[in-house]
């Protein structure tokens, strides 16, 4: 299996866990240039969705998914069980964000 299965409970439907390997996580570290807060600041005066800081969290949170996935491949896992995403401010402006799961071995349930 090739794919890395991740999901946010305990278990994958139609696979049975046959080793536990230990947490495993990506953690990012981010902050906003001096433009992009102007740029957020332009559209927060609009109202609504403000695109510029949506975007900038979706690449940070797939930038933390895509660090987790390499953590687990380097353990052997084939799966990611009870995954789960974090952000806190390191300080005015930035941000860490984690992702993190417990790294497993499954195999299809026959």
């Amino acid at each position: 299996m090739n794919t890395l299965l991740i999901t946010t409970s305990t278990s994958l439907e139609g696979y049975k866990i046959t080793k536990q390997l230990g947490v495993v996580r990506g953690i990012t570290v981010r902050s906003r240039s001096l433009l992009g807060n102007i740029a957020g600041g332009i559209q927060s005066l609009f109202g609504g969705q403000i695109s510029i800081y949506t975007e900038l969290c979706e690449r940070t949170r797939e930038e933390a998914l895509q660090l987790m996935i390499e953590h687990a491949r380097t353990m052997g896992a084939n799966a990611i069980i009870n995954m789960r995403y974090d952000a806190n401010d390191v300080m005015n402006g930035i941000t860490e964000v984690l992702a993190y799961g417990t790294a497993v071995i499954v195999e299809p349930v026959i």
